[in-house]
Formats: structure tokens, sequence, C-alpha cells
């Protein structure tokens, strides 16, 4: 919608953990242009605050499915807050009474006609079988029945509208039912589908022939009657309200406000914490002479890492897609500027925990007690999230399903673990090359290369020592080309995110 027009849809869909004053002030922030100040900004963003109604919640979180937050009557009234903060000319409302009760729905019909009465404003709505009270609260109704006009006017103008060309009720009945009734082609109680037809074709032309030409007349003096001019407010709005870093400024503030809450949880804490140390006590104290069992957990970490940043990831943009595409269709940020942040609010969360979990397992499982190769060890795990990570984003913004996208990464997850020369050594070379195509396979040696030199000895028998590098899972993958393997990572964490960004560009133009 352009800055005149402003469109609230059925479903409404927030940010579950920011509150009602956080989401409002950050669409403000985003919304309204240049040339009002972040401080008129704020004072707006209050004013619409109390307008609504929302003083007594403006503290209190959103929610969501699994979360509670504020009532349903107060979440459609957030979303209209977002949406008048612009001071739109015309506002478009797709049934917004929809699954509140009858106090609900008549405050936010209340607000509405008190919107619509402040100034040159135009509130649309769509609804649905609306209580007498809701009824006459509008200014005008127009009847549809299949897209086509049956009745324009005043609610107190239809009965008598319709008794005028014969259709009229022989029993007190409810109007809106009335009505409903007649946009469904049914009169009298009579459903035959012939005559229901019949009767919406009547109900047509009767429009045309009785309505239509004094709605133009009328229609004309009050376009003579109005200017053609806007608020202040919206001829300031340019094709992009911000500029570029103003956005990812904004937007960056509220996806690390959101993203706290599902990363740095008591519960998420936790549970690395006992997973982390269970991993060290397992792997107690091993050593070179046990070199089997270090290259074990060296994979069972590297897989770890990777399946648990991607699945994560595959859901990212697919939970988010509903909010994306009504704030895309807003223009209040640019697709770059919203990828960016999303992709560096993810960075706490992304490399905080695997690292935590490296510090805590390095040291008990008895890997080599040296700084460098520690420090190694973690910048190559956090290569392999961000790696992974990318990965699903890629797979989430292709397939915007989050079951099918959860799948399909789950197969390639499993491909590319079995490719990477840990479970098989004797690959056909039919298939062989799918390694290559495996960020793992990379990790693997280099987290080998940081614990491994090929001239290492380890006792591989009874007062027997082997090189390192004649070890057959060590041999098979090897220990070179480290400078191959960093090379191929950075173009495959940039590649992925290139692919989710095209996914999300098509989203944008085909929504």
């Amino acid at each position: 919608m352009n800055g005149n027009t402003s469109y609230v849809a059925q479903d409404d869909r927030f940010y579950a953990h920011l509150t009602v004053t956080e989401t409002l002030m950050f669409t403000a922030l985003l919304r309204l242009p240049n040339t009002i100040t972040k401080e008129e900004k704020i004072i707006r963003t209050e004013e619409v605050i109390m307008q609504l109604g929302l003083t007594g919640c403006k503290n209190s979180i959103m929610g969501g499915p699994f979360i509670r937050g504020v009532s349903g009557g107060e979440r459609k009234r957030v979303s209209i807050g977002q949406e008048i903060l612009t001071n739109p000319s015309l506002l478009l409302l797709d049934e917004p009474t929809s699954g509140l009760d009858s106090t609900s729905a008549q405050q936010v019909v209340s607000m509405l006609r008190e919107f619509a009465s402040e100034g040159h404003r135009t509130v649309l709505v769509s609804i649905h079988q609306p209580s007498s009270k809701l009824f006459y609260m509008f200014h005008k109704i127009l009847l549809l029945s299949d897209g086509n006009p049956l009745f324009f006017g005043r609610g107190n103008e239809t009965m008598g509208y319709f008794s005028s060309i014969r259709y009229s009720s022989l029993v007190a009945v409810n109007l809106c039912d009335f009505l409903v009734d007649l946009a469904n082609g049914v009169h009298l109680g009579d459903l035959d589908e012939e005559r229901r037809k019949d009767v919406k074709q009547h109900l047509v032309l009767a429009y045309k022939n009785n309505l239509l030409n004094r709605l133009k007349e009328e229609q004309k003096l009050e376009v003579d009657r109005n200017d053609n001019g806007s608020s202040q407010m919206d001829n300031d709005i340019g094709q992009w309200p911000t500029t570029w870093a103003q956005e990812f400024s904004v937007l960056l503030r509220r996806d690390l406000l959101e993203r706290k809450h599902e990363s740095f949880s008591v519960m998420e804490v936790g549970h690395l914490l006992i997973f982390s140390f269970l991993c060290g006590i397992l792997w107690w104290k091993s050593s070179i002479s046990h070199i089997d069992d270090q290259i074990g957990f060296i994979f069972y970490s590297n897989i770890y890492w990777s399946l648990t940043p991607m699945f994560t990831a595959i859901l990212t943009f697919p939970q988010e897609r509903i909010i994306l595409i009504k704030e895309q269709s807003s223009r209040m940020y640019r697709l770059s500027s919203y990828f960016i942040a999303r992709n560096v609010a993810d960075l706490p969360m992304e490399l905080a925990l695997p690292s935590i979990f490296v510090t805590i397992t390095y040291w008990m499982a008895g890997f080599k007690p040296t700084v460098g190769s520690f420090l190694m060890t973690l910048v190559v795990m956090l290569y392999n999230v961000l790696v992974s990570q990318g990965l699903g984003l890629a797979i989430g913004s292709v397939i915007m399903n989050p079951r099918i996208g959860t799948v399909f990464g789950g197969i390639v997850g499993q491909a590319f673990s079995l490719a990477s020369g840990f479970y098989i050594r004797n690959v056909p070379s039919f298939i062989a090359w799918i390694k290559y195509l495996s960020h793992n396979y990379y990790i693997y040696k280099l987290l080998l290369r940081s614990q491994y030199k090929k001239d290492d000895l380890y006792q591989c028998g009874a007062n027997v020592s082997c090189r390192v590098g004649s070890n057959p899972t060590i041999k098979n993958v090897g220990l070179g080309n480290e400078v191959i393997s960093v090379v191929v990572l950075g173009l495959l964490l940039v590649g992925y995110r290139v692919v989710a960004y095209i996914a999300l560009k098509r989203l944008r133009e085909t929504k």
C-alpha cells in the first residue's frame, strides 16, 4: 500500500516477545519519514496507544500460538495501530471483528468510526454477519453478492429499498440475517438453486436501475466539495521513508529483542550445559593413544553443530513469511536491510552456544592442550555453524514450507554426513562427488588438522607405534589442503545466503 492507503489483514501476526509499545514503536521508526524526528515518532506512538485504548497493556508482550500475550481484541487494535500511524486517507480492513466477542468487536468498530470522523478519512471494512449494534454503527453499507453490488447507502435505508423492489420479509427477522439471505439469493426461505440465481440477477439489475445513477451524481458532488489533498505526513513519504542504515539499525534492534528470548532462555542454556558436560564425561581425558575415540567425537561434534543450526534456520523465514509480506507491502524497509539484519541478529546465539560447548568439551575430552589448537578448533566449529545456518536459510527460503523444508533438510544433512568420510571409506565412484558439495567434509578435515599432524605417533598395538597419517580414517580424509577447505567453505557461506536472498526476492515479487 502507498502512503495514503493502509490495509489491515484478517490475521494478526506479530513478533511474539515484543511488547505492544515496542511493536508500534518499531513500526513508527520504519514507516514514518525522516522529516519527522525520532522524538516526534515516539510521541506519535504514544498518541496512537492512547487513541486505541491500549495504555493498560502497552508493556505486555504480543504473544503467539504457544506464548500467552494480549487478548484478541487488543491484538486487532495493535494491527490497526500499525496502519494508522501514518495517518492514511484510506484504511482498508479485512474482517476486523472475526474471532472477537461482541464487546471486543464493538470496541474495534467504535474506534474505527471515530478514526473515520477525524478529518478527510475513509474507512472501508469487509464484515460477515455483523450484529445489529455493529450494523448501525457504519455510516454506509455496501451489500455484495458474488462480487456484484446489491445495495449501497445508509443502514436505516436498507429495508425501505428492498421493500420498494418487492423483497421484504413477511415475518420479523434480524436485518443482518435478511441481507445475508438476499446476498445468497434466498428470499422467503426458497432454497431452490435456479430461483436463487434468478433472485441474484434481479437484485443486481435493480441496483443498476434504481441506485447506480443516483450514487454517481452524489459521488460527483462529494468530489467537488472536497479538496484532493492529503495530510502532510502522507505527502512527505517517498519511495522509502528512511535510509538503508536507519532501516538496518531498527531491524537489528527488533530482531535482537525477539531472538534473545528464544536463544538465551534458561531451558536452552541449561540443555547446552548438561549436554556439554555429558560429552566431556563420556570422552573424559581421552588421549592420542585412543585416536579412534577422539576422531569419533570430532566427527560427532561436526555433525551436531551442523544439523542443529541448519534445522533452526530452515524455520526462520517460513515463520516470518506473513510478517515479511505484510511489511514489504507497506514498503517499511528494503529487503536487503531486513535480510542482513536478520543474519546479524542470529550471530549472538549461533556463535555463543557452540563456543560454550567447545570450551567445556575440549579440555574435558583431553584434546591437544595448546591455545593455538583450541582456538583453531573453536574457529572451525563456528565456521561450521555459519555455513550450516546459510544452508538452512537457503532451504527454508526456497521451499517456504516448514514441514517439507525440514524433511528435505534432513535428507541433505544425512547425505552430507554420510559422504564426509567417517562412516564409509570406499564410496562408489559414481556418487563419491557428493563429498565435495558437503561442508561437513571440509569441516572434518580442518578439525582433524587442528589436532593432528601426519608424523604424530600413536599406539596402534601392543608396544607398536604408528604415524597418524597412516590411520585408515585420517588417511581416507587427508590432513592437507587447508587453504582449499577454507576457501570452499567461504564460498558456501556466501553462496547459500545469496540463494536465500534471491528466493526471498521472488517471494516479494509473487506475493
